[in-house]
């Protein structure tokens, strides 16, 4: 029910008022969300390709419905992108874009929309010389986000792709996805979605985790998996042994501000360790999913709503 609770609240004005407004916000928000501008986006990816992981940058913005906004939204992934190639960091350091921040939703042509301007952002990270992943987000979008990178695969092979192991379709979508040069990123998920499309309770994500990552780690593809479960983790490492897999064949990813001792320690082992790095000032959505994902994130803020002042 907790999670239920803060996931309707990531959605509702009237909460993200309140907590915008709550002195402490910002303080604790720092934790998990690298800045609200470009410049602090870019000093933390140094500041963690210094410490041997990789990087994906999120643009923060969703839902976006209006298409002037959608394109400057593209736009402003444009400027990350030529910064990454100025500051060397390229090499080390990709993209993650959200469709929905780039028109998805739009009422007209809203599909038409984000293709377009998800192909601006390919176009600029191709320049740049790293990679775009498209983020996943609750299930309605799961087909046109699907059918949008088969899209831009035909130009861009090397795009990334989000999956979430609690829909029941995505062992499936592993299936297909599991080919040679397919780039895939494994989640548990983030949304509230009904039993009838998504494992319930978290003994059967977890299962439903594992089923997937088995199929993604026995194809040919480069699966990101992205967890910061320490038995997904394990188990992570178990499958690509027994598939023969070299760590330059797969990668961890977790996100920013989450378990950073064990992200040190996976890439000091000589693993690829990608951190999931947002920025901007549209926080509020990712801020509170990041608090329904965890407990102990949601302990951190209470506790710095009852010490403030």
């Amino acid at each position: 029910m907790l999670r239920s609770a803060l996931l309707a609240a990531s959605r509702s004005p009237q909460v993200r008022t309140v907590v915008e407004k709550f002195p402490p916000t910002q303080a604790i928000v720092q934790r998990f969300v690298a800045g609200d501008v470009l410049d602090q986006g870019i000093a933390a990816t140094a500041e963690l390709v210094a410490t041997g992981r990789k990087v994906t940058l999120d643009h923060l913005g969703e839902d976006t419905l209006d298409a002037e906004q959608a394109a400057g939204t593209a736009e402003a992934y444009e400027h990350l992108l030529a910064a990454l190639a100025d500051t060397g960091l390229a090499a080390d350091a990709e993209v993650s874009v959200k469709l929905s921040a780039v028109g998805q939703f739009l009422p007209d042509d809203g599909e038409k929309i984000a293709l377009e301007n998800a192909r601006r952002i390919c176009e600029a990270a191709a320049r740049a010389g790293t990679t775009v992943t498209l983020d996943m987000e609750d299930h309605t979008t799961t087909d046109s986000t699907l059918g949008i990178a088969r899209d831009l695969r035909a130009d861009f092979p090397w795009l990334g792709v989000v999956l979430q192991a609690y829909l029941r379709r995505t062992e499936a979508d592993c299936r297909d996805l599991a080919h040679a040069g397919s780039r895939v990123r494994l989640c548990k998920g983030a949304y509230k979605e009904p039993e009838s499309v998504a494992f319930q309770g978290r003994k059967a994500v977890d299962l439903a985790y594992v089923r997937a990552l088995k199929v993604l780690m026995g194809g040919d593809g480069y699966p990101m998996v992205a967890s910061h479960d320490p038995h997904m983790v394990r188990i992570a490492g178990q499958l690509a042994e027994w598939n023969k897999r070299g760590t330059d064949s797969f990668e961890y990813q977790m996100l920013y501000g989450i378990r950073p001792e064990e992200q040190l320690r996976l890439a000091e082992a000589g693993n690829a360790m990608r951190v999931y790095l947002p920025y901007g000032q549209e926080w509020y959505g990712y801020f509170m999913r990041r608090l329904a994902e965890r407990p102990a994130n949601l302990t951190f803020f209470l506790r710095a709503m009852a010490t403030r002042g």
